[in-house]
Order: structure tokens, then sequence, then C-alpha cells
């Protein structure tokens, strides 16, 4: 009796397999190590976004790759398996059969043998991250936007401008691991705001200046803090000096919309936001007396406007020096968004922390997967005299 031939087949043959049943395997012709192919496990939530390729990679050379969806952050990390991964091409895939009539194997007559292009190693599996944008703060600090700049580009001629540590958007997605939401959020709380294409932060000082005209303004045409028409605003401010778009930042940063009508726009300075910029300001020459900083402090807030010192949770830290009271900057928005490095550094500050003080500079922490107790568990130890005693903790 004629025994039958062996055909190779593709992946269509071990996809039609009935379970429990075997095939025989062989090297597919163009067997190898192949390390541009690298199998990727995903969760099934995340399938329709890869194959509808609303991913992307970013990374430059010399960071860990992360992959990015339209909202979230994933780590992607290798994983190595003890077991044989075999990777068997279609039949139709010509790059990998140097004759496709010869893998099909229709001929009923044939044994059908499955070809092996690849022994996979392991594959990479996706870890959702919180995103990495500390990098963009460094960025965005190199040049920020200062008073007169508007005026000195004015004064040059297109081909002499420069550009150096200046990024548009496309700059900001190619160099920061983030999606573009969660790096919209970033530009956002960095009080980013994008000009001629490219997003840059203000000069404190320069914002100082707009917000201090602006209260100036608001006193001389007799407005109020609470009803503030754009138009208005940004027309006395121009006509101050400032640039347009920077008038309109200064509302965004400082102020609240309360009212979206197309013809006149009106917003609220909001309370806790004034009164920190001036506190940041003051605390700006070093550290002072409590009696002292709340005099001047006081002075500098807006009429109209009450400020406590319970507003700058987050932004400073007191100190007993004998029997004076002194108050220091220590705001958390310069401190990094990786909870190791952020402990490091609080625990660099202070051996220990009391929770009514160590909660403001930790509740912005977000670490997919793990709960603020989680972090307080992985990075410090808790101690507490007695039962109504404050919790102390120190690191780990």
């Amino acid at each position: 009796m004629e025994q039958p031939q062996l055909g190779c087949s593709g992946a269509e043959a071990i996809l039609n397999q009935p379970p429990s049943s075997s095939i025989s395997i062989a090297y597919h012709p163009l067997f190898g190590p192949h390390d541009d192919l690298i199998l990727l496990e995903l969760d099934e939530k995340l399938l329709p976004e890869v194959l509808q390729q609303r991913i992307t990679l970013r990374g430059q050379p010399d960071e860990d790759a992360v992959l990015c969806t339209k909202s979230k952050t994933y780590a992607v990390k290798f994983v190595g398996t003890s077991n044989s991964v075999f990777l068997i091409p279609p039949s139709d895939q010509s790059e990998f059969c140097e004759n496709s009539l010869d893998c099909i194997g229709k001929d009923h007559d044939q044994q059908v043998v499955a070809s092996v292009i690849k022994v996979a190693p392991g594959n990479m599996e996706l870890v959702e991250v919180a995103p990495r944008v500390d990098k963009l703060k460094l960025l965005l600090s190199v040049n920020p936007y200062r008073f007169g700049e508007d005026i000195e580009m004015e004064d040059l001629e297109e081909t002499e401008k420069s550009y150096t540590g200046l990024y548009k958007w496309d700059d900001l997605v190619e160099q920061v691991q983030a999606s573009d939401e969660e790096l919209r959020s970033a530009l956002k709380a960095l009080s980013a705001v994008e000009i001629d294409g490219y997003w840059r932060i203000v000069d404190d000082k320069y914002m100082d200046t707009i917000l201090s005209m602006l209260l100036h303004d608001s006193v001389l045409n007799d407005w109020s803090l609470d009803l503030l028409n754009e138009d208005e605003v940004v027309s006395m401010l121009e006509s101050d000096g400032f640039p347009q778009k920077l008038a309109r930042h200064c509302l965004h940063v400082y102020g609240t919309n309360v009212d979206e009508n197309v013809d006149k726009r009106v917003w609220r300075l909001d309370e806790k936001r004034v009164c920190v910029h001036f506190a940041r300001e003051i605390l700006k020459e070093g550290k002072r007396k409590m009696d002292t900083f709340m005099v001047k402090w006081m002075q500098k807030i807006p009429e109209g406007m009450r400020a406590s010192f319970d507003m700058l949770e987050g932004e400073v830290l007191t100190e007993r020096l004998g029997v004076e009271t002194w108050v220091r900057a220590f705001s958390v928005s310069s401190l990094p968004s990786s909870p190791a490095e952020r402990f490091s550094i609080l625990f660099r500050e202070r051996p220990k922390w009391e929770w009514k003080d160590l909660q403001p500079y930790i509740r912005d922490l977000k670490v997919p997967g793990l709960s603020s107790e989680g972090l307080l568990l992985k990075y410090t130890r808790r101690t507490q005299p007695t039962l109504d005693a404050e919790p102390v903790f120190s690191a780990r």
C-alpha cells in the first residue's frame, strides 16, 4: 500500500484541530530566531484597541518602552516560559513560504504537517502603570515664557528665531511616556499654555505681574472678582502691554468659568488659588516667622477674599525653633510622581511624619492596583504610642 505523503500547512491546520487531537510538526524552510517576532499577551478589554490600531509604543532608546492607549499607560515586560511555544505562520503569508502552493496541503492523500517558523522563549505582558510625566516638568522648565519675550521675538527675523527648549505637541508625545489624555492632564496641572504652537510654562514672576495687574484693574474699574467679563479683562490687560494669549491664560490659571455664554464669558477668581499664589511669592525669599508671614500674607490678599492657613496644606511646612514657629515653602508640586522617589524625599526632609502633615504630600499619588493604604504599607512604618494618639510614619 502506498504511504501518504507529507504536506506542509499553516496555522489554519492548528485552528481546525478538534480537542484532544494531535498533529505532526516540522521545521519551516525559514525556521530561525526571528527576533522581530514577539508574542504579546493581552487582556480581552485591550484587544479592540490593538486590532483597531489605537495604541502606540512610546519611549526613547535609553528608556523601557510603554504601550499607551488613548487614556492609559502600560509597562511592557518580558516573561519567560519553560514550555515550548511554537509559532506557525498562516499558509498565505508569502514571506514565510518559499512556494505557497506547496504549503496548502489540500491533497487528501497527504498527511498534514504544521511548519514551525520559530520557538518562542516567552511573551510580553502589559501592566498598567502611572504615566511617567516628571520628564514633562523638566522639559518645559528649560525655557519658560518670560516677560518681554514676545517683543524680542517680533524683533527677530523668522529664520533667526531660536526654538531651543521648545516643544510642540508631537514632540511631547515622542518624549513623554504617557497616554494623550494623561499628557493633557499633566499639562493642565503644570498650568502650561500653547503659544505659537509650542507648549510653555510661564515664568512665576511674569504670572505674578499679570495677576497683580488684573487685580489693580479690577479696583480701578470696580469689577467684582466673582463676575469678571473675559473680553473686558483681556482688553484692559492688552492695553497694559500683556499678550492676549497670556491675559486669557491668567483667567484659566486663577479663575473658574461661571458662564460660557457665546457673547460674554464670565469668570470668578478662585480664592484658594489666588491666596496660595501670594503665599508662594512671599516664601520664595526664605522661611519666615509665622507671625510676620501671616501679616504680610494678609496684606497681599485682595479685598473681599479671606485667607486661612489651611489653604496651604501641601504647600508649606512649619517647625518650632525655641518659642517661635517658623514657616517655609515645601510644595507637593515640586515632588516626583514616583512613589519610591516621593517617599525617599519626604523622609529625608523629616524622619517622622504625623498623618495630618504627611497626607497632603501623598494623596495625589496614583498607582494602578495599589490603594493609599497599600502605598503606606509598602513604603512606611506606622507607630502609635497610644490608641488615641496621632499615628506617626517613618521610612520602612
